[in-house]
């Protein structure tokens, strides 16, 4: 479970009672897809099939366009975890990492999904290098809006337990 007991409201939207705004909401369902689009091929090589993931992807970033309703990138998103609950390893968390992005139209927490299952695909990639998950998590951060860099590299602090320690590594 990557969504804490007490909720921060700032990762709220405001008409669910947080501060959240519309824009920043749209930025981090951008910066979940590339999180998790930066791992497709990891799901992809090992599903070549299977088109799920790469579809949440999308709809985590059609959403974000505002060209997708909420409850159809929700859909998607559940759809890519469904790929992902067969599978163990790296594909399954690459695919994890796609559903978690599709869910952040639902609830923008689900970011930290994304970017920690991203991570975890990379480890798990790269058993033998001990930087590889800290270098997909600089790339990560790398691609952080300003105006949610703080709030972000905040979350992962306070949630990083909650997350397989993916953002201190």
């Amino acid at each position: 479970m990557i969504l804490p007991a007490v909720r921060d409201p700032r990762l709220i939207t405001v008409r669910r009672g947080g501060t959240l705004t519309d824009d920043d909401h749209r930025r981090l369902a951008r910066w979940a897809a590339d999180c998790a689009g930066h791992v497709l091929d990891l799901f992809e090589g090992a599903q070549p099939g299977d088109g799920r993931p790469r579809a949440a992807v999308e709809a985590a970033r059609a959403w974000a366009r505002g060209e997708m309703p909420m409850m159809q990138a929700r859909a998607l998103g559940g759809h890519a975890m469904g790929a992902a609950r067969p599978l163990r390893g790296v594909p399954r968390f690459a695919a994890y990492a796609a559903g978690q992005a599709a869910c952040v139209a639902h609830v923008a927490e689900h970011d930290l999904g994304a970017a920690a299952y991203a991570i975890r695909a990379v480890r798990a990639a790269h058993p033998a290098d001990a930087s590889a998950g800290r270098r997909e998590r600089d790339w990560q951060r790398a691609r952080l809006d300003e105006p949610l860099r703080a709030l972000v590299l905040e979350d992962q602090q306070s949630r990083d337990a909650i997350c397989w320690n993916a953002f201190s590594a």
